[in-house]
């Protein structure tokens, strides 16, 4: 007896579509809020001039299905006929066991004849020939328009560069931004202009700064339950932290370690892998040596940490924050400074209830979500992001952004209840070859500019703040910080 048979695909399929007999996506696939990723998503999708398949790609539980699902209910409401949309999970166990092929060819003979169709497909990377198979639709099916996620961003983004090559684009949809997180949870802001941004700090008086500050101060009593709980919407929204966490633990974290890995990367031993990623969410925000790694996780050999620390990569769980060469300085040891995706990841694994209440640990979890969003923020620009080091003592400045043209921006983060800045810190010093340098503080009446001996002017603003305005620059069109 056939496991895989056209009328079991065929009723799969109709599960998932319920849109084909009610017009309309249920209203719990598409929940309350649209992230970011949405517009770009819609707006790659509408683009007649420059036709591509549009990629979505993120860690597990960040909202990718719904972006698709959202993207679905647009074009329903648009007067797309129902049967001309197609959702197709390729994560789905009888799928993962039928060829892409076989599908379409079930979906075309009994819904809708014709190629003039939108087809969704979720978790692509586990089709066989995906990329090939996105290819061929692209370049022999010109009315198709297609939409795909998935969750190992290397595999994507190299399918896109070999067989996608002008014909896709990948969008990266990372955890909610502090913006982002507010926004889904009720929180407003009133009276906030469009175009206030931290860059903006740097030309205002210091009343104007207070006027703004004043604005996001309520802003201050969810910053920490966002650092907590972190920026998966579904979990945002959960009566329980401890539920969200432990979900987080079992969703996020065992699944891709114990099942999604090991199946896309062939891993023999996932618990070698766990071992390297509860190192680095102990060492998250600090330099990395490999080859230290490998001597600490006994039996480990170098090789395996590295490609299992890329691996880790693909899945969207940490982020490898490389040095920039600053004004042509070349570090003379090039190891990575690393990143837990969400700094909420790193809090369920280590299961620390003090994190937020121990000043070096909650630095390092600011720090985290520093980093997160500005790779969020430049992420469609052309541009390398890390961390440098300068200055008379060789200091490491924690994040650099080096934009075209060499225009640079320095962000320093000191959250502390005290964070002086002497003029032989690195930031100071190297401020003098960037177009913007920040200084991201603790307290709420800790903003303003910090203005050097040699006439550099430094802005000073609190992290809840910083974050927030860069996510609203995002929402807004901002092009710089």
């Amino acid at each position: 007896m056939a496991i895989v048979t056209p009328e079991r695909i065929l009723k799969i399929l109709r599960a998932y579509n319920p849109w084909w007999v009610t017009g309309h996506v249920p209203q719990d696939f598409l929940k309350s809020y649209r992230r970011l990723a949405y517009d770009e998503a819609m707006e790659r999708l509408d683009q007649t001039e420059i036709r591509r398949t549009v990629v979505l790609t993120g860690t597990r539980r960040v909202g990718k299905t719904t972006i698709e699902y959202q993207m679905i209910e647009t074009l329903l409401n648009r007067g797309i006929a129902p049967g001309r949309i197609v959702f197709i999970s390729l994560d789905h166990p009888m799928l993962k066991l039928s060829s892409l092929n076989e599908i379409l060819d079930c979906y075309h003979e009994n819904v809708w004849p014709t190629q003039d169709v939108y087809y969704f497909f979720d978790e692509v990377q586990y089709a066989s020939d995906w990329d090939q198979w996105l290819k061929t639709i692209y370049d022999l099916q010109p009315q198709t328009r297609c939409v795909a996620t998935g969750s190992a961003s290397p595999a994507l983004v190299k399918g896109s560069t070999e067989s996608g090559a002008g014909r896709w684009s990948v969008i990266q949809v990372p955890t909610l931004s502090f913006y982002e997180y507010c926004c889904l949870t009720g929180v407003d802001v009133q009276g906030l202009d469009c175009a206030v941004r931290p860059a903006s700090f740097l030309n205002m008086t210091q009343p104007e700064r207070t006027g703004v500050m004043l604005k996001l101060s309520p802003l201050q009593n969810y910053f920490s339950r966002y650092l907590r709980v972190g920026g998966f919407p579904e979990l945002a929204l959960a009566g329980s932290d401890l539920l969200a966490q432990q979900t987080m633990r079992e969703d996020v974290v065992d699944k891709v370690l114990k099942r999604d890995l090991p199946s896309l990367y062939n891993i023999r031993s996932a618990t070698e892998l766990e071992r390297i990623f509860l190192y680095l969410c102990n060492v998250s925000s600090g330099i990395v040596s490999f080859a230290a790694m490998a001597r600490e996780l006994d039996g480990v050999s170098r090789a395996t940490v590295e490609n299992y620390v890329r691996y880790l990569e693909s899945a969207n769980l940490i982020y490898l924050s490389w040095p920039v060469d600053l004004g042509g300085r070349k570090p003379l040891k090039a190891q990575p400074k690393v990143y837990i995706a969400d700094a909420a990841i790193r809090n369920a694994v280590l299961m620390d209830d003090d994190v937020l209440t121990d000043p070096e640990e909650l630095g390092k979890v600011v720090e985290t979500a520093v980093y997160k969003h500005i790779a969020s923020f430049y992420a469609r620009k052309a541009t390398r992001i890390g961390y440098c080091r300068g200055g008379n003592r060789d200091q490491e400045v924690d994040i650099a952004v080096d934009a075209a043209g060499g225009r640079y921006v320095l962000i320093e983060v000191k959250y502390r209840e005290q964070a002086p800045i002497p003029e032989s810190d690195a930031i100071v010093e190297l401020s003098r070859e960037a177009a913007l340098s920040i200084i991201v503080t603790k307290r709420a009446d800790d903003y303003g500019v910090h203005n050097a001996r040699g006439g550099e002017r430094l802005i000073r603003i609190p992290a809840f703040a910083f974050l927030y305005l860069l996510g609203h620059a995002e929402k807004h069109g901002g092009t710089r910080g």
